[in-house]
């Protein structure tokens, strides 16, 4: 039982919420799809993420709009469905409902994608299931992973990626290197175009999933007005920041996109730069890092499952149960490991094209909720900023749209067909649009 007068208390700053964002991205994944983008771009990774980049700023500028009209813990769904209509923000929700349910999946498939490389003479399928096993059965005894806050993994992340980019320096400046940390050809090479590049940017922003997760913290915030839409722009920047260095140093080390298997690409540049010492550390991370994130992200979904159950938006028989030995969902626990088992039909670039089809619908929208925002504002008499609540979320959802037209066809087709099956859930909870549907707790709600 819960106690309804219980309040969060402010206790966070810019920089503990910043560290907290950064912590949420988990840096080192821009190592674990590096190759998949390379290949993608031809050889100008930099370049993918420098466009994801700019694409998740003037997002991010939204969501900061967003923390500022609504200041409670919310999402795009809440956004939407206050600043557009309730039926819109379902839609939202749906969307982002793929995300977490394919989430998991992405991210042991990276893990066992390394693993696979590592360890050769064991099918990438073996790793798979095992990934899923032990997250399963851990998080069905539910044992909590912090997926907020991790700080120690965090920097344990930026050890390995800082590692990375001196190794990378002195492979280049080394006898067998260029010679130069200056060059342009991993931003544009002969090789590559823009239709190559956006490709590569529309799978780079799954790296930076999260960004927005500051968000969540909104009510124990100081100041939530003006400390969130700061902190969300910062962890963008050095979030991108980051990944454009590391990726950069990664493709002068290694030009081109030709990889012996681009789902471990990284892999094979850490034996190049730092041998098989440091290979095996770069491994250790990675397999860390999708280990815990995996786990963070399977006991997310399971409880937006149990949000949505509960509150009648899914079958409350099936999602709405917690198991009374455990008091976890485990039905929803075990639903997210059999998703998890599609891995093995997938490829890295498809599956987290999968993740991005609802990351760039749920971005689309925020964006278009704040122009929604700023119409219904000067519906009340109240003037805001046209560059502010116009301009730059009209640019952000031209952006965020054109990335989303260039995912895979696969994920293309899957997500517009999950948002068929959208419409019609909608349709039967609205009695044919008639009334508003129910409202759907967000994840971090259901992680209280």
């Amino acid at each position: 039982m819960t106690d309804s007068s219980a309040t969060l208390t402010r206790t966070l700053r810019l920089p503990s919420l910043v560290l907290f964002g950064l912590a949420y991205l988990a840096p080192l994944i821009v190592l674990g799809i590096f190759g998949v983008i390379a290949q993608t771009t031809a050889g100008a990774t930099p370049s993918a993420y420098l466009v994801a980049l700019v694409a998740m700023l003037f997002t991010a500028h939204s969501y900061g709009r967003m923390s500022v009209a609504h200041p409670v813990s919310g999402s795009a769904y809440t956004y939407v469905r206050k600043s557009i209509d309730s039926r819109v923000g379902f839609l939202v929700g749906w969307a982002m409902l793929l995300d977490y349910m394919f989430l998991p999946m992405v991210i042991w498939l990276i893990g066992a994608s390394y693993l696979g490389s590592a360890f050769p003479g064991i099918p990438t399928p073996v790793w798979i299931v095992s990934y899923i096993v032990l997250t399963t059965a851990l998080n069905v005894l539910g044992i909590k992973v912090a997926d907020k806050a991790n700080f120690l993994l965090m920097a344990f992340q930026m050890l390995v990626i800082l590692v990375f980019v001196v190794l990378s320096i002195g492979s280049i400046m080394g006898p067998h290197g260029t010679g130069s940390l200056f060059s342009a050809t991993p931003f544009a090479n002969p090789g590559t175009g823009l239709g190559p590049i956006t490709a590569g940017a529309a799978i780079a922003a799954y790296s930076f999933l999260g960004f927005d997760a500051v968000t969540t913290l909104t009510e124990e915030t100081f100041e939530p007005q003006k400390t969130v839409p700061r902190a969300i722009m910062l962890v963008a920047l050095i979030g991108g920041g980051i990944f454009i260095v590391v990726s950069y140093v990664a493709q002068l080390v290694h030009p081109g996109g030709d990889f012996a298997n681009v789902d471990s690409a990284a892999t094979e540049i850490a034996v190049q730069i730092g041998g098989n010492l440091f290979a095996a550390v770069f491994l250790a991370g990675m397999v860390v890092a999708q280990f815990a994130s995996g786990i963070a992200a399977q006991a997310s979904a399971s409880r937006l499952m149990y949000a949505m159950g509960r509150d009648s938006v899914l079958p409350k028989k099936v999602f709405g149960r917690l198991n009374p030995r455990f008091r976890t969902p485990v039905i929803n626990i075990a639903i997210t490991g059999a998703v998890g088992l599609i891995a093995m039909l997938l490829d890295v670039s498809t599956s987290t094209s999968f993740i991005n089809f609802g990351a760039f619908t749920a971005f689309t929208l925020v964006n278009v909720s704040v122009i929604f925002h700023y119409f219904r504002q000067a519906k009340r008499g109240i003037r805001l900023n046209r560059i502010s609540y116009l301009l730059v979320p009209g640019v952000g959802t031209i952006i965020c749209a054109y990335l989303l037209s260039q995912l895979d066809s696969n994920a293309l087709t899957l997500g517009l067909s999950w948002l068929v099956v959208g419409v019609l859930v909608l349709a039967t909870l609205t009695r044919g649009f008639r009334k508003a549907p129910p409202e759907m707790q967000t994840a971090e709600a259901a992680l209280v």
